[in-house]
């Protein structure tokens, strides 16, 4: 079966994958139900990325009023930390960027804030350019578990895998042996949260 047979199926090569970390800004922490989970997915998935060298692009809303991404996320690996107004994280910026980093992009895996809003327009805007999209119903969410479950359904729906970060990570990995086995392991050691389970909220 072609490769990109195997990747609409939701198959993951890393050197045809980039993530994107979605708008986890410190001025929404209060608003936001299980901010604290997501952002410890967003480190688990920076810190896999340098292991797989797979780019982590940062996207923050409106920076100048809402401020910048929580310090409790390590940003320094990033591949681009950049500024958007569009609630799509998918701008002219970012197109250049993945043309650049990733040339055989195929496959897009999203993590952030909020659910409904930035991550669906998001994955609408991937899914419209053939690009296999991966959300982590463990790393992301919204000011109301209600919109978040229903963005999941909708995104399920419209051909997006929603997955977990555990999930991606053993794609990655393919093998026991992989070189990149130990440390992936460690991060797994915690298994995903279930207060953000995606059956529960997508009864909503």
């Amino acid at each position: 079966m072609a490769a990109r047979n195997i990747i609409k199926l939701g198959a993951l090569e890393a050197k045809n994958t980039a993530f994107l970390l979605c708008d986890i800004q410190e001025t929404f922490r209060p608003h936001v139900k299980h901010f604290g989970e997501v952002v410890k997915v967003a480190n688990k998935m920076l810190e896999a990325a340098k292991h797989f060298k797979i780019p982590v692009y940062v996207s923050e809303q409106y920076p100048k009023g809402l401020g910048h991404t929580t310090k409790d996320i390590k940003l320094e690996d990033a591949a681009l930390v950049y500024e958007k107004t569009k609630f799509s994280m998918y701008t002219p910026e970012l197109q250049e960027r993945l043309k650049k980093d990733v040339p055989e992009l195929g496959s897009i895996v999203m993590f952030g804030i909020e659910a409904h809003v930035c991550i669906e327009q998001t994955v609408i805007d991937l899914l419209s350019r053939d690009i296999a999209v991966h959300v982590l119903a463990d790393g992301v969410s919204s000011r109301s578990l209600m919109d978040r479950g229903l963005a999941l359904q909708r995104m399920q729906s419209i051909g997006c895998f929603i997955t977990t970060s555990e999930n991606i990570l053993f794609k990655l990995l393919k093998d026991k042996n992989s070189p990149e086995f130990k440390p992936i392991s460690k991060l797994n050691k915690e298994p995903t949260v279930d207060t953000l389970g995606y059956d529960t909220l997508a009864k909503l």
